[in-house]
């Protein structure tokens, strides 16, 4: 991990850059991440040739990261209702639209190769992860209820949901460098909020408690690390920089920096992780959970 820390540093500061910087910030932290992930698509395929469409016509004969990461996800996703171009001519007008786009997918993948233990290369997210490719259907879905295309914009919910097993309404904004490790059954409820660097692993629900048509999901902000199977549920905050452990049910507001485990969930540690996100630790190998009671 250590050889890619410049990578991801360089490739996250260009998150600051593009609010705060100018042109020419933007334009060479974004080539550090592109060139890197065309000589990895160059080095695939001296290794593989036999799967040269993989790493020619989405990487090597792409202008432009954004263009990449259209066309990849676009192939994922298209059928008979939703066509590849149209896909693509969509993507490419959210991201005129929002200069936000490009910056955000940018910070997603250098999340993933910065905390996934499996991730070696920026290729993989980029082709294979469908954690990675779900958060970009999101954000182009999310960009799409914001502007009235809702019909659309659920359309693309229900496609991810077929395609890369989670559900996220459309209407969910997410901040930059969000990681979905494995992705498979996720759901986010409609009034649902995610920060930027937040880590959400498998199975996690941010759902609602009944039929209220109100504000009813909860709001995880940044940095928290939501583990695998976690159902946090209600108009509830998870404070900035929290942890819920794995299989945790959470039924009240969680303070920033703390860290819940149990069904239901209880404060079982509080203290300054300023990256739990990072480190990714859900089982709580430091504490002992045998004083915990696991019954509602």
């Amino acid at each position: 991990m250590e050889r890619w820390k410049s990578i991801v540093t360089r490739s996250t500061s260009t998150n600051l850059n593009l609010v705060l910087g100018g042109a020419e910030e933007r334009q060479a932290s974004a080539d550090v991440l592109w060139a890197r992930l065309r000589q990895e698509a160059e080095d695939a395929l001296s290794l593989s040739p036999m799967l040269a469409p993989l790493f020619v016509d989405f990487v090597i004969e792409q202008p432009s990261f954004l263009s990449a990461i259209s066309h990849r996800v676009a192939a994922r996703l298209k059928n008979d209702v939703v066509s590849l171009p149209l896909l693509i001519e969509t993507f490419f007008r959210a991201a005129a639209a929002d200069p936000q786009m490009d910056l955000a997918m940018r910070a997603d993948i250098a999340a993933v190769v910065e905390r996934d233990p499996a991730c070696e290369r920026v290729i993989e997210p980029f082709l294979y992860f469908k954690g990675f490719h779900a958060i970009q259907t999101h954000r182009l879905a999310h960009w799409l209820w914001d502007n009235g295309e809702r019909d659309f914009a659920f359309y693309l919910q229900s496609r991810s949901s077929e395609v890369f097993q989670t559900d996220i309404h459309p209407a969910v904004p997410f901040g930059h460098g969000v990681l979905l490790d494995h992705a498979t059954g996720l759901v986010i409820g409609e009034t649902a909020v995610v920060e930027d660097e937040v880590s959400l692993l498998q199975g996690v629900t941010l759902g609602g408690t009944g039929k209220e048509h109100a504000d009813r999901h909860p709001k995880i902000r940044r940095g928290a690390m939501i583990g695998a199977g976690a159902k946090i549920l209600g108009n509830i905050e998870v404070g900035a920089y929290a942890r819920v452990a794995a299989g945790s049910v959470v039924l009240r507001p969680v303070e920033a920096y703390s860290t819940v485990a149990g069904v239901p969930a209880r404060v079982i540690k509080t203290g300054k992780d300023p990256e739990p996100s990072r480190r990714m630790d859900q089982i709580l190998s430091d504490i002992s959970y045998e004083s915990f009671n696991y019954t509602i």
